[in-house]
């Protein structure tokens, strides 16, 4: 597939290597694309820098890896009709400029609502599926956690949409569970939070979720 990702950031990076290592052509979107000299440098030709206007077009599945204060003036600038009908998946989390406090993350949502139904709503022809939000870029791909699957949660209101996200997580070695509709970043956005407390108290930022059944 062709995959359209809206950033340029490690995020950005690194899925976008990941994408390539399995097979697909990948197009990173940026307003900086001197940023981007190394990435390409160290990936495929199949790694292509364009603007996030351009990378929206060019996508059969985009991806949204912008810091969550970005994400809805990256999307307007992508365009609303270069979204529509596509899978987003959705990396974002709506973390403020507000230092953490003895290691939690400031949100500038609350907790009866969430940036994925926000984005949602912004973009209703595109079918958002929230993902790679509750762990760190370098376990993103592949992660090695001496054959234990970690579990990534996703929500989103499009069935479709999720089915082609568990594909692309089962292709990069995770565990999938569904939680539902798009209210449900309710509770997986501030996993989050949950994530980065023992790397600011620690500095231990090596763990992933796993739910046990």
């Amino acid at each position: 597939m062709k995959i359209g990702i809206i950033g340029s950031g490690i995020v950005a990076q690194t899925l976008g290597s990941g994408f390539i290592k399995h097979g697909h052509e990948v197009t990173l979107g940026t307003r900086s694309p001197e940023k981007l000299a190394e990435w390409r440098s160290n990936n495929s030709k199949s790694a292509l820098v364009a603007s996030f206007e351009e990378t929206a077009k060019y996508g059969d599945i985009i991806v949204l890896a912008v810091q969550g204060k970005s994400a809805e003036s990256a999307l307007s600038l992508a365009g609303a009709d270069n979204l529509s009908g596509k899978t987003i998946l959705d990396t974002t989390n709506p973390i403020s400029d507000k230092p953490p406090i003895n290691g939690v993350l400031n949100f500038f949502t609350d907790q009866n609502s969430s940036l994925l139904e926000h984005l949602q709503a912004k973009f209703p022809e595109a079918n958002f599926v929230k993902a790679f939000s509750s762990v760190g870029a370098g376990f993103m791909v592949n992660p090695d956690f001496g054959g234990i699957k970690p579990t990534m949660f996703i929500a989103g209101n499009n069935d479709d949409a999720k089915k082609q996200t568990k594909e692309i997580l089962d292709a990069f070695g995770w565990e999938t569970e569904d939680m539902g509709a798009a209210e449900a970043g309710r509770a997986i956005e501030p996993l989050c939070m949950l994530w980065c407390i023992p790397g600011f108290r620690e500095n231990r930022w090596t763990h992933a979720f796993k739910l046990l059944k």
